[in-house]
């Protein structure tokens, strides 16, 4: 049997196993133990639990029968005005299974459903309210229906912590026997932005081919510029040795891959852990700026990370005490 992807293995399957969204949590309890609820929006950023606790409210709901008293689609593959007039009109018409009190259905993406469908599913969500409940799941609120907003209670999902990410991909990790260090925790947060999904997604292609996680196997993972080769750059750069800075980034540019946007977010995630004063690190971070929407704006990515070097170079000699100055000390 293929190995599930580890956010399906460990995802939460109770209420208990939820870490996070307390307040969102003690709501949805408190409509199991009365065994009724409004239909609901979940909105929030990917990865942040949406989906993760419809389901686990099935779960709660319904125990042994979830699945047959469940309808799960994704909105943006499953999106048209046909979809919502058969497929969830035909679910919604019949009886629950069991005692459950209704059946529930859970439009993952409603976001990107076209607005002919939001306004069936508006009728929908009227006509069969005595047995049927909706899980709206969006990425952008804004772009569902106020008809529609009106009809739900709407709960906001947030990214999730560092500290609490940094718990779940520890207790992963442990039991999938890898040793994960804090420096891989450190830039998988940075590259996920809180979104748990990928977060456990990148620990798992990391661990793939290493048992000892670092931020240099998460970078190879996620297919970005490793750690020690910013750190090597900026080195021969600052260092005066802008020849060399300057082979290393046309390898890296040209044998590896690495695009002039990825190298300059990578520069600005390691820049903050450098030990430079803060005066010299705000006067790099905001030549990265000026690099990053040169960029943006079409310039040629060598030139550019070139000038960068160069610049790296002058900051350097102005920075570093000349040989007269260090004899004198």
């Amino acid at each position: 049997m293929a190995e599930l992807f580890w956010f399906e293995k460990y995802r939460p399957r109770s209420f208990d196993e939820v870490v996070d969204l307390e307040e969102v949590k003690a709501r949805l309890r408190g409509f199991v133990k009365s065994g009724d609820m409004p239909h609901l929006l979940f909105y929030g950023p990917p990865g942040t639990g949406k989906t993760t606790m419809a389901l686990v409210l099935a779960r709660e709901l319904y125990g042994e029968y979830w699945r047959e008293n469940t309808l799960e689609l994704n909105a943006s593959d499953e999106r048209g005005i046909n979809v919502i007039r058969e497929r969830v009109k035909e679910f919604a018409r019949t009886a629950p299974v069991g005692k459950a009190p209704f059946k529930l259905v859970i439009l993952d993406e409603a976001d990107n459903m076209t607005s002919d469908a939001q306004q069936a599913l508006r009728r929908i969500m009227e006509i069969y309210a005595q047995n049927t409940r909706f899980i709206l799941l969006a990425n952008y609120v804004s772009r569902i229906i106020d008809p529609i907003i009106s009809r739900c209670a709407v709960f906001r999902f947030s990214p999730m912590p560092k500290n609490l990410m940094a718990e779940r991909l520890r207790l992963i990790a442990k039991s999938e026997g890898v040793e994960l260090r804090d420096d891989a925790i450190d830039i998988i947060y940075e590259l996920s932005e809180g979104d748990m999904r990928k977060a456990i997604n990148l620990l798992q292609v990391a661990a793939a081919t290493n048992k000892v996680v670092d931020s240099n196997a998460v970078a190879a993972a996620a297919a970005t510029i490793k750690p020690s080769d910013i750190i090597e750059l900026f080195n021969l750069a600052i260092g005066g040795d802008v020849s060399k800075a300057r082979e290393k980034l046309r390898e890296l540019m040209y044998l590896k891959g690495v695009a002039g946007v990825d190298f300059i977010r990578a520069f600005q995630r390691e820049l903050i852990r450098m030990a430079l004063d803060d005066d010299v690190k705000a006067e790099i971070a905001e030549l990265l700026a000026d690099v990053d929407y040169r960029l943006t704006q079409g310039a040629d990515e060598e030139i550019q990370l070139t000038y960068l070097l160069s610049r790296l170079g002058a900051l350097g000699r102005r920075v570093r005490p000349s040989p007269a100055q260090q004899k004198k000390r």
